[in-house]
């Protein structure tokens, strides 16, 4: 089913201080939206590390850009899109890790990957993109409120 078409939004500047209100955001959004703990705990872990790549890599250095988090409630999923200003993003180009691989760091896509449902990132025009991330939801447990 179709998202809502106007999405809840939440524009913040590239600072990790502020990844507490964006972790608030979310989980209001999945608490309007009547979802399960499970599907919440894991939309906000996999948005907690989009917003860090998003601060650290897209907009390193860069303070003063903004970022912009969209979430569209839908019957069935809920759909949530970060857009950034930074350079264009090629996820497909991170590998798949090995979970029992010992590494240091880069383990935000992998997160992102096995959380969510699906996982794209698009460029915006010249400058941004957008990292859309969809959980569906359990049969039993309404992304939409009823009216």
């Amino acid at each position: 089913m179709a998202a809502d078409p106007q999405p809840l939004t939440l524009s913040l500047p590239s600072d990790l201080r502020h990844l507490s209100v964006a972790r608030a955001f979310i989980e209001s959004v999945c608490h309007a939206g009547r979802l399960d703990v499970d599907s919440t705990n894991a939309i906000v872990v996999a948005l907690h590390e989009a917003i860090s790549n998003v601060i650290r890599h897209a907009h390193r250095e860069r303070p003063d850009a903004l970022l912009e988090i969209q979430c569209f409630l839908g019957h069935d999923r809920v759909e949530i899109q970060v857009l950034d200003e930074g350079a264009p993003f090629d996820l497909t180009a991170v590998p798949w890790l090995d979970p029992g691989e010992l590494r240091l760091g880069g383990r935000g896509v992998f997160l992102m990957r096995t959380l969510m449902d699906e996982l794209t990132c698009q460029p915006r025009g010249e400058h941004g993109n957008i990292l859309r991330m969809v959980k569906r939801c359990r049969q039993n447990s309404p992304c939409q409120a009823s009216s």
